[in-house]
């Protein structure tokens, strides 16, 4: 029988958060999440959260249009809060106790992020949802994730994605790219598959952090992977 992950990073893209939406929050996306977060509360799985905010905002798409990236960053940083406080607000009415804490200090909505204290709130029973990236520009929430999993000492992290593993291609564009099991980080580095950012991936790489890569869209594909049955893509050494 498979062993639940004790402490787990999950990384949900701010897309995610759409649903079918062309851009924005979909309150029934984040119902549905926390009623999957709720049940992994029952594993007893201590869970830290990681959002993206693509869906608002995006720096890199900024930049692109002329904007100062760093300027542009920050923005996005500022859209990943008001995901992480619409997550929260949607897991506590599942009455599971949460805590956003957040790399840009605004102490009316959200703490500071200190790793003491977001271990603190995990050892609780309480879900930390991590906001505002790495509070620096020019860094991706992907790596944020790879930084506070490290920071938290988590036993892996599962990046939630729309597709379910990493594949040799684009499966989209290659119908033949076959779907891998596992694969180890220099060669995801090396072949450039776009599973997290190269900063990212070596980040993991050198604190031997584990990386999942599986589809959140199918219902209780969370609570599968938390609970550590064989799903999505493992990245390791």
């Amino acid at each position: 029988m498979s062993k639940p992950y004790k402490r787990v990073l999950l990384k949900l893209s701010g897309e995610a958060l759409m649903g079918s939406k062309p851009y924005g929050i979909d309150p029934k996306v984040t119902h549905l999440l926390a009623t999957q977060i709720a049940e992994v509360q029952k594993l007893g799985t201590q869970l830290a959260i990681v959002i993206g905010g693509g869906n608002i905002f995006r720096g890199m798409a900024g930049a692109a249009a002329g904007m100062d990236r760093g300027t542009g960053d920050y923005m996005g940083m500022l859209a990943t809060v008001m995901n992480s406080l619409a997550l929260q607000d949607a897991i506590e009415k599942q009455n599971i106790p949460s805590r956003v804490l957040s790399a840009i200090t605004m102490r009316q909505i959200a703490e500071p992020f200190i790793p003491r204290k977001a271990t603190r709130h995990l050892e609780l029973g309480r879900v930390v949802i991590f906001a505002a990236g790495t509070g620096s520009p020019f860094f991706t929430t992907d790596t944020a994730a790879a930084l506070r999993a490290v920071e938290i000492g988590a036993d892996i992290i599962m990046k939630a994605t729309k597709v379910d593993g990493i594949y040799t291609a684009d499966p989209v564009k290659d119908p033949s790219a076959l779907k891998l099991d596992e694969i180890s980080y220099m060669d995801v580095l090396e072949k450039g598959l776009k599973v997290m950012d190269a900063t990212a991936v070596s980040l993991c790489m050198e604190n031997r952090m584990p990386l999942l890569v599986f589809n959140m869209t199918v219902e209780g594909n969370i609570f599968k992977a938390i609970s550590g049955e064989t799903i999505g893509t493992i990245v390791k050494e």
